[in-house]
């Protein structure tokens, strides 16, 4: 009798969800236990279904694919493949390791060579060593100033790649964070923290708790109180900082 392997989605659009379900549905030995909408779900899912196989989308509502690793433990992780939205940048850093990625939009191809990958594994598990190589993937996110050159922006049903240092300033958006380049602007969905770190601080400086600011576009910086300051962009922008983050604001003055 042929092994079904349980297997768990998680990936908060959505449309890939559906998608990503359709594909699994036509392998005979993938059984899909869950299709999480995010990393909170996800957490639950893992801990009380068991899966063999999980498919976690790297950035998430709630808790990322990462914190899901980190929170139910290397150890205790089961077999885990990426999904990621990011090119190079994250491509390397799974290209080094055991654990296999999906690149969004997933690839049916792709895909079906991960799960080859996935049962080799799990017919040998003397061999998975999982817990080691999932600490070598968190090793590579790791920040050691090797910034994405490129973001990804899902538009309708394709991704474009918008250039970091072309990004003018990044504002909260509700759910989201609205990317100011070029006169357009672009909506990710992540918290202006989140996305703070996949910034060079040496390019950019957070000035509210509500905005960052590409310091290439900085036309001035005033006084406009004590403890704030307005700061103009190069595109007529006029950003007011919030004491919290004065003392960065200050530091451009200073530089």
């Amino acid at each position: 009798m042929t092994h079904r392997i349980r297997t768990l989605i998680a990936e908060d659009e959505l449309l890939a969800r559906e998608k990503l379900a359709e594909l699994l549905g036509r392998e005979e030995d993938v059984d899909l236990v869950a299709a999480c909408r995010d990393g909170g779900e996800a957490l639950e899912a893992i801990a009380t279904l068991n899966p063999e196989l999980v498919i976690l989308d790297v950035q998430m509502p709630v808790l990322d694919g990462l914190q899901v690793v980190e929170a139910v433990g290397v150890d205790q992780m089961p077999l885990t493949i990426f999904l990621t939205a990011f090119d190079a940048f994250a491509v390397k850093a799974f290209e080094v390791n055991a654990v296999d990625y999906l690149l969004k939009p997933v690839d049916p191809a792709r895909l079906a060579a991960a799960l080859d990958r996935a049962r080799a594994r799990l017919s040998a598990p003397g061999t998975l060593a999982l817990g080691a190589e999932i600490r070598r993937v968190l090793g590579s996110f790791a920040r050691t100033g090797d910034y994405p050159a490129r973001i990804p922006v899902k538009l309708g049903d394709r991704y474009e790649f918008v250039r970091t240092d072309q990004i003018e300033w990044v504002e909260a958006a509700d759910n989201y964070v609205a990317l100011h380049v070029r006169g357009r602007k672009y909506l990710v969905r992540e918290t202006v923290s989140g996305f703070e770190q996949k910034l060079d601080p040496q390019r950019f400086v957070r000035v509210r708790a509500s905005a960052i600011v590409n310091l290439d576009c900085v036309a001035a910086v005033r006084p406009w109180s004590g403890v704030e300051y307005e700061i103009q962009l190069l595109d007529g922008t006029r950003l007011v900082s919030t004491r919290m983050f004065r003392e960065r604001v200050r530091s451009l003055i200073r530089s």
